[in-house]
């Protein structure tokens, strides 16, 4: 039968895990189900060593002391030392700690001393930001429900009476009652239900209430012809059992708790979430970065040694200045500008969006996403449904077939004095309420009828039957059933034809991703006699309202933003094929071809990383299928997102770059995510994809503006040193330099990166910055080569001071050419945008002001700078600006170069 038949209220779990629930007597010495039937109700109490009148107050204090409280294990927050050592572990703070060791040892203390500085200032940055992430994700915990109604009794002869008590101070035996809107506090088993449906949403990811009721009502179904859909395999399967992490949809019940704290399925998905994430995409390109930066570092200091050995007879004096020239290619900044710029990103986006980020770097990844994966329910519809269509026998529109439903929703809901109204009884009278159109014949309000009697809906019959009495006609009384489509039509008056036709009809509509509900009417003269099942007979059938899921008025916009990104959404739920189909086809995504668990199984590692990139919707997915699908995306070169919020999605949390999940998400998935956000919205997840480019523009931006400007500066000093007889530059010349322009590099932190930086994923790729500084390195190693030339010509009739002002001459160039790279380097912006901010034009500013003043300070001499001619800043000012036109140039052609790769 399709899943979407379902009556209303009666839900239907999807495929879940294979795990089963220690139930007394259930469970094998193997983990598995034993082929006897599970224990009935009397059999779970005495094993509990309890009874229908709960616990004794005595017994239950004993047992809590025995058992401990109904809490998960807390995670221990971990310690400032821990943290800041953690953060050694950054790859990029580690080769500046090694440089740092390494001037050290060859005597370069102010090097050493200044990239001490570094590290330290990166990981307190790091620890600090961190630190209050968790505080936030803390906070978040008083938001759960925190009581349960608990029957207990004060002594053997008192009669046991239900009070409000913490969850924390359930104990297994306690019988508890369950109301619609309760969060089942513990793993529970059912002794007495009323209309008990519950969401196991949060364990399952299936939207559609679930009909629970105690094992022995089960005897009575099996009974009953087309009874109760198969729910499917698995633990949560189980309707004579509610799990800690569902919540009541309707109904109502009593139960006996037989698991609390860590033995609960919940606690198993928690303990679970503690296993470590696999390499994330920030790790990876830090890590090739890295080791691109490593490779150079230790071939530089060889090479200036030989060359000046070879060339110019120099010994280990030059080690100091080889030492040096290894630093000065060395993005120095590197750990405090990553982390200060994923530190604003993250705490903009709490100020502002109330997104925690709750790992640094997960900034980073989310900046990276080219794909995202997400749920069904609560991100591209809402949990509830809505009404499609109300449809004749013939299968055309019909608004009496709604309007007759409306008089059942309307006055079983009035008589049988329910505490809510069912989600699909609150659709039809929402459906009605709006109005059958314009185009159809006036009909009377439900409100008109006089109300008789109700057979509310319940599990077993799929069905509810309202008697009314039409205005005018007090002899004659109105049955309108409502239910379930096989339930219905079994109480039709119809030829088999005619019922197979209409039952083809339905699993038509049905596998069209809507869910049923069938109508019948008929009349019977009026009496004062009780209404009964038994008179659910001989009806003539009206026809079907067909419903669908309520779509979240942001999803559609939020997706075509995110498409417009390079982000491709995937849909992995536990929902029917249809039901994914028609939602996605409903908010303009193409479905494509869906692909369910059952055909996930049967695909090897390597299909399935083929087929996943093409693939847009997978169904019936349970939580194993849905890491599976995210290691495939992931396994192809995709950096992947995962939006989750119920246990059943912390596998695949962990499983992602990035895990997301939203304020209201159970335990178990905020601990396993890495973004927290205020809620399910796909909006918010786009607010926190432009802060994680935005972030990583910076990021990007500083390297490719650091690394290209300082192998160009490695090449100078390389040519130089073979050309000169003196050293180009003294150690504690390029010390300064260095520290000069990694103070106005601070200003990339807060700078903002133009619009195209946030129109693609942004990741830092190690062969791309290789290109690019290459490419832009060899052109500043020109500009450099060409201050020679200049230097040579302007120092011609002066040689006596010849060597400081060498030093002098291509100290100011170094300086004044950074200041162009910053501003004409930026990520997304044009040349002619390339002003820059606020702060980044100070900082060039300054940067150039020191380059050309320096010299002819008192600090000149004493760095070994000496005063230079007019003739040299008038040629120096040719070679900057034919050096920023060649930069423009390049940067266009790298540009258009980038946009059609």
């Amino acid at each position: 039968m399709p899943e979407n038949a379902a009556a209303a209220g009666s839900g239907q779990t999807g495929e879940q895990s294979a795990t089963v629930l220690p139930m007394p007597g259930a469970a094998s010495a193997g983990g598995g189900v034993r082929p006897s039937l599970p224990p009935t109700s009397l059999q779970v109490l005495r094993s509990l060593d309890s009874g229908p009148r709960g616990l004794l107050e005595a017994e239950a204090q004993e047992r809590l002391t025995r058992f401990g409280e109904n809490t998960l294990t807390a995670r221990r927050p971990v310690p400032w030392p821990r943290r800041f050592l953690r953060a050694l572990r950054d790859p990029f703070t580690s080769v500046l700690l090694c440089l740092g060791l390494v001037s050290a040892l060859v005597g370069a203390w102010g090097t050493a001393a200044v990239t001490s500085v570094l590290v330290v200032v990166s990981c307190l940055l790091r620890s600090r930001e961190e630190h209050r992430a968790d505080r936030a994700t803390a906070a978040l915990h008083e938001l759960v429900a925190t009581t349960a109604t608990v029957v207990r009794r004060t002594g053997h002869d008192t009669a046991a009476r239900g009070r409000e008590l913490p969850v924390g101070e359930l104990v297994p035996g306690d019988v508890i009652r369950l109301a619609p809107g309760d969060l089942v506090p513990a793993d529970v088993h059912l002794l007495r239900a009323s209309g008990l449906t519950v969401y196991q949403s949060a364990l399952t990811g299936e939207s559609v209430p679930v009909a629970k009721h105690p094992l022995e009502e089960q005897a009575v179904r099996a009974a009953v012809p087309h009874g109760l859909p198969d729910a499917g395999d698995g633990v949560f399967a189980q309707r004579q059992s509610c799990f800690q992490g569902s919540s009541v949809a309707s109904g109502s019940g009593t139960a006996v708790v037989v698991a609390t704290g860590g033995d609960t399925r919940f606690a198993a998905a928690y303990e679970r979430s503690a296993r470590r994430r696999g390499t994330s995409a920030f790790d990876r390109s830090v890590r090739g970065i890295s080791w691109t930066l490593v490779r150079f570092m230790l071939l530089t200091p060889p090479l200036v040694l030989m060359a000046n050995a070879a060339l110019r007879g120099r010994g280990l004096e030059t080690l100091p200045f080889a030492v040096a020239v290894a630093v000065g290619l060395t993005p120095e900044m590197l750990p405090v500008i990553v982390t200060a710029a994923l530190a604003r990103g993250a705490s903009l986006l709490a100020r502002e969006h109330a997104v925690i980020v709750k790992r640094l770097p997960a900034l980073h990844d989310l900046g990276a996403i080219d794909v995202l994966c997400l749920d069904k329910t609560g991100t591209l519809t809402q949990d509830r449904p809505v009404v499609d269509r109300s449809l004749g026998p013939a299968g055309a529109l019909d608004p009496r077939v709604l309007h007759w439903a409306a008089a059942n929703a309307l006055w079983t809901l009035q008589l049988a004095d329910l505490p809510t109204p069912d989600a699909l009884d609150e659709a039809v009278l929402d459906a009605w309420d709006r109005g059958p159109g314009e185009d159809a014949a006036p009909l009377p309000s439900v409100e008109e009828y006089d109300a008789v009697a109700a057979l509310p809906f319940d599990p077993v019959r799929r069905l509810s039957t309202a008697v009314v009495r039409a205005p005018g006609r007090f002899a004659t009384h109105v049955l309108v059933t409502k239910g379930a489509v096989e339930a219905v039509l079994e109480r039709c008056d119809l030829e088999p034809a005619e019922r197979d036709r209409l039952g083809a009809l339905a699993a038509r509509e049905a596998a069209a991703g809507l869910r049923l509900l069938a109508v019948a009417r008929t009349e019977r003269p009026a009496r004062l006699g009780a209404y009964t099942p038994a008179d659910e007979r001989e009806l003539a059938f009206l026809g079907f309202v067909t419903l669908r899921d309520a779509l979240t008025p942001s999803a559609s916009d939020a997706l075509g933003v995110l498409m417009r990104r390079g982000i491709a959404v995937k849909v992995l739920t536990g929902d029917h094929p249809g039901t994914a189909a028609r939602a996605c086809r409903d908010l303009g995504m193409d479905p494509g071809q869906v692909l369910s668990a059952g055909e996930i199984d049967d695909l090897s590692a390597e299909r399935l990383a083929g087929i996943a990139g093409r693939t847009t919707v997978f169904a019936r997915c349970t939580p194993a299928h849905k890491a599976r699908i995210v290691d495939a995306l992931r396994a192809s070169g995709h950096t992947t997102g995962f939006l989750g919020d119920g246990v059943n999605d912390v596998p695949a949390l962990h499983a992602a770059d990035v895990g997301i999940c939203p304020r209201n998400a159970v335990d178990v998935a905020r601990e396993a995510a890495d973004v927290v956000l205020a809620e399910k919205d796909l909006g918010a997840i786009d607010h926190a994809i432009t802060a994680g480019r935005r972030s990583s523009g910076t990021i990007a931006t500083y390297l490719r503006i650091t690394l290209s400007s300082n192998l160009g500066n490695v090449i100078a000093m390389l040519a130089a040193g073979l050309l000169l007889p003196f050293l180009p530059m003294l150690p504690a010349q390029v010390l300064v330099q260095n520290l000069c322009f990694d103070a106005a590099q601070l200003a990339f932190a807060f700078d903002r990166p133009g619009s195209s930086a946030v129109g693609r994923p942004a990741v830092l790729r190690p062969r791309d910055f290789l290109r690019f500084i290459t490419g832009f390195g060899l052109l500043n190693a020109a500009a450099d080569l060409a201050t020679f030339g200049v230097l040579a010509l302007a120092l011609h009739d002066s040689p006596a001071n010849g060597q400081a002002a060498f030093h002098s001459g291509w100290f100011t160039e170094n300086l004044l050419t950074q200041a162009l790279v910053m501003l004409l380097l930026r990520t997304g912006r044009t040349t002619a945008q390339g002003r820059g901010s606020g702060p980044l034009r100070v900082a060039t500013a300054a940067l150039a002001v020191v380059g050309v003043f320096l010299p002819l300070t008192a600090l000149g001499p004493m760095l070994g700078m000496g005063a230079l001619p007019p003739l040299y800043y008038l040629l120096l000012a040719a070679v900057l600006t034919l050096y920023a036109c060649g930069l423009g140039r390049a940067r266009t052609r790298y540009e258009r170069n980038r946009r059609f790769a």
